[in-house]
């Protein structure tokens, strides 16, 4: 960064994104093309474009302002809010946000961002149908246990209600395989090594891939964990505030709860994990505090063995533990 930068906060909504820079000034456009179109026009290479993660609204002008050479970065909205908040900021509009956002990129250290490749961004919207069918079959899974408990009302009904099961279970069954096709065409080999780890599956080890865009999106385990929620999560001031030590379960909850049954397998066939289980226990502590931690232990030889190119070793204990 050098002086001449000229940062630019971007707040997005469905039909307009508002526009504030380090130049004092404020101008808003459509959300579409011709927006976009408008919007370049005022820009040079001395422009810094930050914006935060807006669900879908953001990522079409982040792919357009990075496919022509712009520095754009993607912030998380909580530190926004939380950077707003700092500031003791009441007024909330579209103008003040921008603003925000510009002043922050003014204040902070910012990385760059990069689009995910086309197989991940496929893979992320596969999962969600997917987690979407599960939802809609646990649903109609309870329904027709409520109507088989009560002995009335089956015929027509809960025929109905079991051809849609066996539908969902059969698109459940062509989307998964088509992520595992994506995976085993871009990741293969990472894909492998990650399954060499005991305790870590087939599905495990896909969802690990894609919500971490093949490791390549973190710089360290502890960086995992913070964003599967499975850090601790501490509050304690002074004499008075002692609160339970607890998971902060931000991030993606799917994730979180796979690494928490494969746990159950580490603790009994992965070394490492069983080494760190026991020894938790020894102390007195919970077994589901023990759990949490072979979690942690997971994303750590998951994350080692993604980096080094390896495939995991129960006899080299003193890489992994």
């Amino acid at each position: 960064m050098n002086k001449s930068t000229i940062f630019v906060g971007i707040d997005i909504s469905k039909d307009v994104f508002d526009v504030y820079d380090s130049e004092a000034c404020h101008m808003q456009f459509s959300n579409d093309e011709k927006g976009f179109d408008l919007f370049i026009k005022q820009l040079t290479s001395n422009h810094w474009c930050v914006m935060e993660a807006t669900g879908c609204y953001h990522q079409r002008l982040a792919i357009t302002l990075f496919d022509i050479g712009l520095r754009v970065s993607v912030i998380n909205p909580l530190i926004i809010k939380r950077f707003i908040q700092m500031k003791l900021k009441q007024v909330k509009t579209d103008k003040s946000d921008s603003k925000m956002i510009c002043l922050y990129a003014m204040e902070q250290a910012l990385d760059l961002w990069s689009p995910e490749p086309d197989y991940i961004v496929e893979c992320k919207a596969l999962q969600g149908v997917v987690r979407l069918y599960f939802k809609q079959r646990t649903a109609l899974k309870n329904t027709l246990h409520s109507i088989s408990t009560g002995n009335r009302c089956k015929g027509k009904l809960k025929s109905s209600i079991v051809r849609q099961l066996k539908c969902l279970d059969k698109e459940i069954n062509l989307l998964e395989t088509e992520i595992e096709n994506l995976i085993r065409t871009h990741e293969q080999e990472l894909f492998m090594r990650l399954n060499t780890i005991p305790g870590v599956g087939r599905k495990t080890s896909m969802l690990l891939i894609v919500s971490t865009n093949g490791f390549r999106d973190f710089e360290s385990p502890r960086q995992l964990s913070s964003y599967f929620g499975l850090a601790p999560n501490e509050r304690s001031s002074g004499s008075s505030v002692r609160g339970r030590s607890r998971i902060s379960k931000r991030g993606n909850s799917l994730v979180r709860n796979h690494l928490f049954l494969c746990s159950f397998t580490a603790c009994v066939h992965n070394p490492q994990c069983k080494a760190l289980f026991d020894r938790i226990v020894l102390k007195g502590k919970s077994k589901k505090l023990a759990l949490i931690a072979v979690c942690n232990k997971l994303i750590k030889q998951a994350y080692g063995i993604s980096k080094s190119g390896l495939d995991y070793d129960r006899n080299y204990i003193g890489r992994l533990n």
